[in-house]
């Protein structure tokens, strides 16, 4: 079974498949996290996207749809997270899980509104020492702007300022709004609020995978 989390960033993809990979043993994969991986390893690769990635560009799709591939022979259940994000990168896709007599299950968009993602993540605060994550709003550290864990002054990273997650935005909805009808096409996407709480999104997404089977 492979699913395909779509959604804009702050949509909670990644909360979500992390408990479903923990509770029905998918193997999530964020697209980032396994490149910055295959790099780290030194995987031949790696090397290769280390090389797009050291100038500042995008990782060719064959590099990605090459990694992505790799995962899908070794697990019968996979999540694909942040990707596919164009038609192009979906095509390829489809291609390469053909040759192995697969194809992608179902396509999970996670909805939600701009503003509420804007107040999600304009509130978010990180320790720059021990790596600790707070909400100014939902979970606040104990003493304002400090570290509950190891006391150091708390920081906003650059990409959570409402400039940039604003940009981030546009350029997710200008990507993501042909690749909806793609799936709507193929009769496999499946709508979630995003903006219920972690644990009711869940049961509708429990329901939304179990239905498949």
């Amino acid at each position: 079974m492979i699913l395909v989390f779509l959604g804009p960033p702050g949509a909670g993809k990644g909360t979500q498949a992390k408990m479903l990979s923990e509770e029905l043993g998918f193997k999530h994969i964020s697209t980032g996290d396994m490149l910055r991986e295959a790099v780290k390893n030194a995987t031949p690769l790696g090397l290769k996207a280390k090389e797009y990635m050291d100038r500042g560009d995008l990782v060719p799709d064959d590099i990605v749809i090459a990694m992505v591939e790799q995962v899908v022979l070794k697990e019968k259940k996979v999540i694909l997270d942040g990707f596919p994000r164009t038609i192009a990168q979906a095509t390829s896709l489809d291609s390469m899980l053909k040759k192995h007599g697969r194809e992608v299950s179902k396509v999970i968009l996670f909805e939600i509104d701009d503003e509420v993602i804007v107040d999600r993540l304009t509130g978010r605060r990180i320790c720059p020492n021990c790596g600790a994550v707070y909400h100014l709003k939902f979970s606040p550290p104990k003493e304002d702007q400090i570290c509950d864990i190891c006391g150091t002054k708390l920081i906003q990273r650059q990409d959570d300022t409402e400039e940039v997650i604003r940009r981030r935005l546009e350029v997710y909805r200008r990507q993501t709004a042909e690749l909806i009808d793609f799936y709507k096409r193929q009769n496999k996407l499946i709508s979630l609020d995003a903006q219920k709480s972690i644990e009711e999104l869940y049961k509708d997404l429990k329901k939304a995978v179990e239905d498949e089977y």
